[in-house]
């Protein structure tokens, strides 16, 4: 063999070589690389709303056959029932007592360490979808990159239930742009072209798709869908009072329409995420931020704030990497809104930062037990706008009981086992002291843990310093200092 011949030889091995260990490496890089992260947020979707939970009205197959495929949190609660505050918990792991968001419509302060920030800093890509609501400078303004709280990729607004001609901002054009069809669908689209265009990345993503439906107004459900729900033919839950039945049948046509139309949404983003060979390696959620009364206790429907299950109840399905025999599984044990962010961190084996008060339930994620159990506690710290003649409250949920207490003690107190649409109020009965003497104490322990002294409405108003509007009727919304719109707080943006 001549000299040309043999350095050729040894050139071509070393090449191979050379390929092999990068091909390797890229192998060891693609099976070390931790799991996606794909949140799909909805807004004001009750637990109870779809087909796999019982509801005998709402088609939701691709909810359906999601649920069949993940763990299923049967107890789900949200930890204020209502937009503002469940985001603020959602991305921060704490409480609204302890960051102030306990209001709409408020600025989440730029100090809190955020979902995105942690999971950024951990090497992941962020991108955002849809309503924000966390910005607190007016539902239409811009808000810019540095007020994103760590998502990079950004189609979103703070605040519009225009559905069918929903507003965003397309990333830093601060020219408002709005979205060609009915949101979900438009929504959809741009996040699972996002998904094929980061598919073959090496890089892990955390998507947040945050959908306004099945949120009013119902009534601009897209017409094929409301055709599905003649308002005559609905079922009606036993406590939805007599007074409100016909509005009920008529808003429930369009709440349907909405989660059926929003179902379909959904079930493109998780069929694109098998077509991409991508959900084996992803964390996949379907949650709400919080449900509504619709009718039910004789409150009328788009109320919430409550702690009745259909304000208070979302749904939670969660689905990651090897799951395998756990697809399908209940958890019949509560998980708290800032239990959502330790959880995470958890199953992407990320340091939990110090700070955050939620409880890391990974291991009762990989292995669901029906009967396990834990209370869960929420709070409307001072109820506001149709709610404000509400009595502030903090509650406990398990898995059989709901109890609720205000400033002037105990209120409520649920079997839900038992009576699952909460018409029997055990509170104070005889029967039921030992029960309710220990949710007493697991309420006490619970606001320990978190430093609330379970004050009155206007104890938090004077510690956040907001004021209350005596001239919008003292029901309606909060006045907003220094006159910008937005209600400040001391460590204000």
């Amino acid at each position: 063999m001549n000299m040309l011949n043999r350095t050729l030889l040894v050139s071509i091995a070393i090449f191979c070589l050379f390929s092999c260990k990068e091909e390797v490496k890229k192998e060891t890089q693609k099976t070390n690389k931790k799991p996606n992260i794909v949140y799909i947020l909805t807004d004001q979707w009750r637990g109870d709303a779809l087909g796999y939970a019982g509801d005998p009205n709402v088609k939701t197959p691709n909810l359906d056959q999601f649920a069949k495929e993940s763990v299923n949190f049967t107890n789900a609660i949200s930890v204020t029932p209502v937009c503002t505050p469940h985001r603020a918990a959602l991305l921060t792991g704490k409480f609204p007592t302890t960051t102030g968001m306990f209001l709409n419509d408020l600025q989440l302060p730029a100090e809190e360490l955020t979902m995105a920030e942690i999971f950024k800093e951990a090497g992941y890509k962020t991108a955002f979808w849809g309503k924000w609501h966390l910005d607190g400078q007016g539902r239409s303004t811009y808000i810019p990159e540095e007020r994103r709280q760590g998502f990079e990729y950004w189609k979103g607004l703070e605040c519009s239930h225009n559905f069918n001609k929903m507003p965003f901002y397309d990333n830093n054009d601060t020219i408002l742009k709005h979205w060609p069809e009915y949101s979900p669908f438009a929504i959809t689209k741009d996040a699972n072209q996002y998904l094929a265009d980061n598919a073959a990345e090496e890089q892990p993503f955390f998507l947040l798709i945050s959908l306004g439906t099945p949120h009013y107004p119902h009534d601009t459900a897209p017409q094929k869908y409301k055709d599905l729900y003649p308002p005559e033919e609905l079922t009606l839950a036993p406590n939805i009072t007599q007074e409100f039945e016909e509005r009920v049948r008529q808003e429930l046509q369009g709440y349907y329409a909405h989660a059926t139309a929003t179902d379909e949404a959904i079930g493109t983003v998780l069929n694109r995420l098998k077509e991409l060979k991508l959900m084996e390696n992803t964390i996949v959620v379907f949650s709400a931020d919080h449900g509504e009364m619709m009718g039910a206790h004789g409150v009328k429907p788009f109320v919430k704030q409550l702690a009745w299950d259909e304000a208070l109840r979302v749904p939670f399905l969660i689905r990651y990497p090897d799951i395998g025999k756990n697809q399908g599984s209940a958890v019949n044990a509560p998980i708290n809104t800032p239990d959502i962010l330790p959880s995470l961190l958890g199953l992407t084996e990320i340091q939990i930062p110090d700070g955050i008060e939620g409880e890391n339930l990974t291991n009762l994620i990989k292995n669901p037990d029906s009967n396990y159990d834990r209370a869960a506690l929420a709070m409307n710290i001072a109820p506001f706008g149709a709610n404000f003649k509400d009595p502030a409250y903090r509650a406990v949920k398990t898995k059989q009981y709901t109890y609720i207490k205000t400033t002037n003690g105990a209120s409520n107190l649920y079997d839900n086992i038992s009576d699952p649409f909460q018409m029997n109020n055990l509170v104070n009965q005889a029967a039921f002291a030992e029960v309710q003497n220990e949710l007493d104490s697991k309420l006490v322990d619970a606001l320990l843990k978190i430093g609330d002294e379970f004050e009155d409405r206007d104890y938090y108003l004077k510690k956040w310093n907001y004021t209350l509007d005596e001239k919008k009727n003292a029901i309606d919304y909060w006045s907003f200092d220094q006159g910008k719109g937005v209600m400040q707080t001391p460590n204000q943006k």
